[in-house]
């Protein structure tokens, strides 16, 4: 399984940047987790965007989003597909995603028609051609959802957007790859510091943490310093273009 960070920024983009959105490929599939601004972009650099299978939403904050619409429109008008990608939703999310395209004086159906939308229930398990998807609710300032894609025993566990909790420890316990929010310089209830969200890291006891979801107007080298003081070891931070390979991670006997 191939991770690939299309999108790192927080709510506003780098500069020449994208808001939050991974590509993964494995189990014979192509999925794209959450759509932010500048994303769509950066998927057509790496490759056709009618080769995507799935679209996976965290949660329903603009900056995970917003770049379905163009999506959508690519495919209205674009390259056609004769299968349209799933759109994997959170509850709630058809309505919202109405609203959006109705927002931008599109047809409220806009996004719906072009995708084959799915709301699941975070107590769910979804299978996406060879890969498996799983939620945990973790707190945030809207309903917000961790995701972990696995194929086999490798696994990628996706924090999205929270504040400090219990719940992402448990749900990333021993995952392969880490990735987890690292938004603000200050503590805050609905963001990780990058020294939290090392702690977390620290807690959950990855093979690999990777700190994402920040600004390049904060100093990478301090959010670097404070994620390994958190982590109590090296983390490593998300940048554009960057790929991780994953393999199933043996586990000890004990």
């Amino acid at each position: 399984m191939r991770i690939t960070v299309l999108g790192k920024s927080p709510a506003w983009q780098d500069v020449d940047g994208a808001c939050s959105g991974y590509l993964i490929e494995g189990g014979g599939v192509r999925v794209l987790l959450d759509c932010g601004p500048g994303v769509f972009a950066k998927l057509r650099a790496r490759l056709d965007y009618v080769d995507v299978d799935a679209v996976v939403i965290s949660h329903l904050h603009a900056d995970h989003v917003n770049d379905l619409v163009p999506f959508a429109s690519a495919l209205h008008y674009g390259t056609r597909s004769d299968t349209p990608p799933r759109l994997i939703l959170p509850p709630g999310a058809p309505g919202v995603l109405a609203s959006l395209c109705a927002g931008g004086s599109m047809r409220p159906e806009h996004i719906a028609d072009a995708f084959a939308l799915e709301v699941y229930d975070p107590a769910d398990t979804i299978d996406v051609g060879g890969l498996r998807v799983r939620f945990r609710p973790v707190p945030h300032f809207i309903p917000c959802n961790a995701v972990e894609i696995a194929e086999g025993g490798a696994r990628l566990t996706f924090s999205a957007d929270c504040g400090p909790n219990d719940a992402l420890v448990e749900f990333a316990a021993n995952t392969e790859l880490l990735l987890v929010e690292a938004t603000l310089p200050t503590p805050d209830e609905g963001h990780l510091t990058p020294f939290e969200a090392g702690e977390h890291g620290a807690r959950a006891a990855p093979a690999r943490c990777v700190l994402t979801h920040f600004s390049d107007q904060l100093d990478a080298a301090w959010v670097r310093a404070e994620g390994d003081r958190g982590f109590g070891g090296p983390v490593a931070l998300a940048t554009e273009c960057a790929t991780y390979e994953l393999q199933s991670r043996p586990h000890s006997a004990d």
